[in-house]
């Protein structure tokens, strides 16, 4: 058995394909970044927004913001993509100048994402699901006014009573100055708000890319479809990916469950296929202490199988195996009485994975150390004049643009934390809280490429878990509960997309200045058009009257408790206490254990995941994965895993673009759809 894990340990940096796998024939000049690619990223970026806002904020379908790897984006490339297949072989005389490079589509690709993440789950789809929310819901039963609306930034919030009339029943027009004027004032402020966190964040990236893809050399595992998809030659196949077999084979068995499916959504005496999407196995434990688990639930989504296929091993083994532990640890703690009168809380998985993530970005910035020193050397380090146009120079700039970055971002934060009545040392502490979790997800997601909906895990938790709630007191409860909204569950978090971008720029030989310079702007461009789509969206159909999918849970949540701590102040509880300890100490076994022993089989990031929420829809997929991936290369070593890797890119692509075109079927015809997620 040690055996198998030591040559699993050992094949686990080639199972996943390298950063410039699908890199085209390597050449000493950079790919420009040209006017007619960003062009049709900012035209098409209009659309594709939209499109999320119908299907996500009035339908409720597809989710495609949820996963990693955003659905609609991979799904305009893919016709991007077949139209210069169609170029090459119908236009052959002109398709020299009509047909796209690699960073074309990417630069394209990139701005669809940027758009994506900003008006998905988590970004701005939250914000307006919480900046009309108390004025709106307060009541004499909840006693909200008397509780927290001295408090309350009045600056961030729209308070207008007949915009907010609009905004919620609906039917009036949204370009009526009465219904928009008033979200102009808070929409501004959070846009400068929101875009220091953003700016930090880049400026960190900027910091420790090169660290992680040229000295690391990390996977980046969520850019191996796009950067397949847009190559021209994948190595192994002799042609692009859409030539390959195995890509079709995988696709149209991916292509044949959603339609099955999606027509027995809109015509139920037609068959259905069981187990795909999520079933509650837990139903049928209904004795005590195996009821313990009666949230279980299964799936068998093809997207999550064919992505986790290029997870490590390891870790793929270590998220259902710890996802099952828990499942276990629950039920043991049924049948030992743990979770009685006295024990509420228990298994208290919020607290072990506030202390586990936390484990997790502490070691990473420990690991970070000598890299964030050398690039203060070289930003400090004068320039010489004949140095200016060469790469240390750009890297020189760009550290130096960085470190000033982070220098003014800090400043502009402890501004609107001094506005809001954020006192210092809690402002310290949840922002410093906020970008440890920032590096952690993008770690994670440039190493392993998992789901990181870490729903447990806020700094507003974490701090109340600490000191308790009276101890905070109401006005930091308040300013923390106001800003609860972007960190609530960080789907479409902008870190790990910001350095995906900067990776695939790097893949596509594209100038890191350019990449640098194109994020910034997509990131721009697509703020304003997110805002245009959700009030477009929500003052057509209301956003409680018609709007099924309006995120008015955050409001509830970031309130609701709110309210919770304010009429019954909770102080710090031992046990809490104890299990984030547990937490904390077992990510730092784990991460000793992992760097001592090349038998050890157990990822750190495998815990941290399995406590916080983000594997409860994908643990047996990843299950799945991993047997899948073991025995392909226990019997068919690399060449055979090489091989099956565009067969897991195909499951990945086809539920992509089927369950699109049923997000495209429904919206036309006024009606939800099946979604291949949830």
């Amino acid at each position: 058995m040690r055996g198998e894990q030591a040559y699993l340990r050992k094949v686990n940096k080639k199972t996943i394909m390298k950063p410039n796998s699908f890199e085209a024939t390597a050449h000493s000049s950079y790919q420009a970044i040209t006017r007619r690619a960003v062009l049709l990223g900012l035209l098409l970026t209009i659309p594709n927004t939209f499109w999320i806002t119908i299907v996500e904020v009035r339908w409720y379908t597809l989710d495609g913001t949820s996963l990693p790897l955003f659905i609609t984006p991979i799904f305009f490339l893919f016709w991007i993509k077949l139209a210069n297949i169609a170029i090459q072989h119908f236009l052959p005389k002109i398709a020299p100048r009509l047909i796209l490079t690699q960073a074309e589509m990417l630069t394209i690709y990139v701005f669809l994402v940027i758009g994506t993440l900003l008006a998905g789950h988590d970004m701005f789809q939250n914000l307006f699901g919480a900046i009309a929310h108390a004025d709106r819901f307060a009541t004499p039963e909840n006693n909200w006014r008397s509780l927290f609306f001295a408090f309350l930034p009045s600056f961030w919030l729209m308070r207008d009573p007949t915009a907010q009339a609009g905004y919620f029943t609906g039917s009036v027009s949204p370009y009526s100055p009465q219904y928009w004027q008033p979200f102009v004032a808070p929409l501004f402020w959070w846009t400068l708000f929101i875009g220091t966190l953003i700016g930090i964040c880049f400026c960190f990236n900027i910091l420790i890319h090169k660290h992680w893809a040229d000295h690391e050399r990390l996977a980046f595992p969520i850019i191996q479809l796009p950067i397949a998809l847009t190559s021209e030659t994948v190595p192994g196949l002799g042609g692009g990916l859409l030539s390959s077999k195995m890509f079709w084979i995988g696709f149209g068995l991916v292509a044949v469950i959603d339609s099955i499916n999606g027509l027995h959504y809109l015509y139920p005496s037609l068959p259905y296929i069981e187990m795909i999407k999520l079933y509650n196995v837990g139903q049928f434990l209904t004795s005590r202490p195996w009821n313990a688990a009666s949230a279980l639930n299964t799936s068998l989504y093809p997207f999550a199988i064919g992505l986790a296929f290029f997870v490590p091993l390891d870790l793929l083994f270590s998220c259902w195996f710890f996802f099952l532990a828990r499942t276990a640890f629950q039920v043991f703690g049924a049948a030992a009485g743990l979770d009685g009168a006295g024990s509420a809380g228990f298994p208290y998985f919020p607290q072990q994975a506030s202390g586990a993530w936390i484990a997790m970005g502490l070691t990473i910035v420990w690991a970070l150390r000598t890299q964030l020193k050398t690039a203060w050397r070289i930003a400090i380090t004068p320039m010489r004049g004949a140095d200016r146009d060469s790469d240390e120079a750009i890297t020189k700039r760009q550290y130096r643009g960085a470190f000033i970055g982070i220098a003014l971002g800090a400043l502009s934060l402890a501004g609107f934390s001094y506005r809001i009545g954020l006192s210092p040392i809690i402002a310290f502490l949840f922002f410093g809280c906020y970008f440890l979790l920032a590096l952690t997800i993008t770690r994670v997601r440039a190493e392993l490429g998992t789901p990181h909906e870490i729903y447990f895990v806020n700094p507003r938790l974490m701090l109340v878990t600490l000191f308790g709630s009276q101890a905070l007191g109401a006005q930091n409860l308040t300013a923390m509960s106001v800003m609860y909204w972007f960190n609530r569950g960080y789907r479409c978090h902008p870190m790990p997309n910001q350095i995906e971008a900067m990776q695939m720029g790097q893949v596509a030989r594209m100038r890191s200045s350019s990449m640098i310079g194109l994020i910034v702007l997509a990131l721009v461009w697509g703020t304003g058009v997110a805002y245009w789509a959700n009030l477009h969206v929500t003052f057509s159909a209301g956003a409680t009257a018609k709007a099924v999918g309006f995120k008015m849970w955050v409001g509830n949540e970031s309130y609701g408790q709110l309210q919770t701590w304010l009429q019954t102040p909770v102080r710090p509880n031992p046990l809490q206490l104890l299990y984030t300890a547990v937490g904390f100490l077992l990510v730092l076994f784990l991460r000793v254990m992992r760097g001592n022993f090349l038998w050890w089989p157990f990822h750190p990031a495998g815990y941290a995941l399995a406590t916080s929420f983000a594997l409860d829809c994908f643990w047996l997929c990843f299950f799945v994965a991993w047997l899948a991936k073991f025995l392909i290369i226990r019997f068919g070593g690399m060449k055979a895993h090489n091989a099956a890797i565009p067969f897991f890119l195909g499951l990945t692509l086809g539920d992509y673009v089927i369950g699109s075109l049923w997000a495209l079927y429904g919206p036309v015809n006024q009606l939800q759809t099946y979604k291949i997620f949830l």
